[in-house]
């Protein structure tokens, strides 16, 4: 059956709003979006209509970096380690992300597989799409050993590789520097692996058609997954020590050379960081991110949704730190939106209301061009065409 969604406003893309727009949406598929009447004249007779006079719809958020095995609390790991019904408390993560407005989802770490879990669990149920890496490679005793990745030779990194594609990964993580939730590891900025090893696991990876996603705060692990052709980086805060940071033009320039997105990881708690650490040091930390803009690196929105304080249903919050860094309102849509997805390999799939592409959509109330806020008041979520 046709459903159209009518709005004073719809975003085909940030850059193209058009007013007294419609979508129109067949078999979990767009089939036009654009001027009313138009879109309109193209439905079968008898078609549903969602009027929303006062909305905007555009495409379905993304978040490119979230761990559902984790919840958001201070107890996160205790929590983790001992959780009985796992893939209850991680389908209950990723429903609130749905009904907060975002439609795709990648999960880059878990043990077990509960990422695949939770997506089978899903099956002929509305859920956002979801991603997964499987546990993330790292090293004896290193970054989130935890999840059961550990490996300690080239073989141990293709069995793993192959076991987490077998299990069925979009993509493969590797925690290319130590990070600061693993006791007795890499410090942040240190490296686990060196560009060999990284290369090897691009390479093993492709082997199954897969992408690899790189943990990396080092300065020097940052270069090394550049070189081996990564696809994407987590975090990308050139670190150097505790508060050295070394940003190298060169390596952005060969990021954005080669295609290689980098996903902030950054969440609603950057308030709390600006407010404890000031101004100032708060621009260093974050400055990364119009830093690498500027080098043409593609920025991907993603919040490490799971860890302490960085929640699943507040999309918005993250997204206004790029308002604080002085990115255009568009950009943010963008990032959060068309750029998320080409970065994650979907920009043939979602991430803009265009004819073929899916049927994730997302009206709200007021219009997120004039203030992002409007974000927060979600009327309408389709996930491949189908009502959260």
């Amino acid at each position: 059956m046709d459903t159209v969604i009518t709005a004073g406003r719809v975003l085909t893309r940030p850059s193209t709003p058009v007013p007294g727009g419609a979508v129109l949406v067949r078999d979990g598929v767009i089939v036009a979006a654009g001027p009313r009447a138009d879109v309109v004249a193209q439905a079968a007779p008898g078609a549903e209509r969602r009027d929303f006079p006062t909305g905007t719809a555009l495409a379905g958020l993304f978040n490119a970096h979230v761990h559902l095995a984790f919840d958001a609390s201070r107890e996160m790991l205790a929590h983790f380690s001992s959780e009985d019904s796992p893939v209850e408390g991680a389908r209950s993560r990723l429903t609130s992300m749905l009904r907060s407005g975002v439609t795709t989802v990648r999960d880059l770490g878990d043990r077990g597989h509960l990422g695949a879990a939770v997506r089978r669990s899903f099956a002929g149920a509305v859920a956002p799409r979801l991603l997964v890496s499987g546990p993330p490679i790292t090293v004896p005793d290193g970054h989130c050993h935890f999840f059961g990745g550990a490996v300690a030779s080239d073989a141990g990194i293709r069995a793993l590789v192959d076991e987490n594609a077998a299990a069925g990964a979009d993509v493969i993580k590797v925690m290319a520097s130590g990070g600061q939730i693993t006791e007795g590891g890499a410090d942040m900025w240190e490296s686990q692996f060196d560009a060999r090893q990284l290369a090897l696991i691009v390479s093993h990876a492709a082997s199954h058609g897969l992408p690899v996603a790189a943990h990396a705060h080092g300065a020097d692990a940052i270069e090394a997954a550049v070189e081996a052709g990564v696809s994407t980086i987590e975090h990308c805060t050139f670190l150097t020590g505790p508060r050295a940071v070394d940003r190298r033009p060169a390596v952005a320039e060969q990021m954005a050379a080669k295609g290689i997105s980098a996903c902030s990881t950054s969440s609603r708690n950057w308030r709390m960081i600006v407010e404890k650490v000031g101004d100032e040091a708060a621009q260093t930390m974050y400055g990364r991110l119009p830093w690498l803009e500027e080098h043409g690196v593609r920025l991907l929105s993603g919040t490490d949704a799971g860890l302490p304080g960085s929640v699943f249903d507040d999309p918005v919050g993250a997204l206004e730190l790029y308002e604080w860094l002085g990115f255009p309102r568009r950009r943010i849509l963008e990032i959060a939106t068309c750029d998320s997805a080409a970065g994650l390999g979907l920009a043939d799939v979602t991430g803009r209301l265009e004819p073929g592409l899916a049927a994730d959509v997302l009206v709200v109330e007021g219009d997120p061009l004039a203030s992002l806020a409007a974000l927060r008041n979600p009327l309408l979520v389709l996930a491949q065409g189908r009502e959260a």
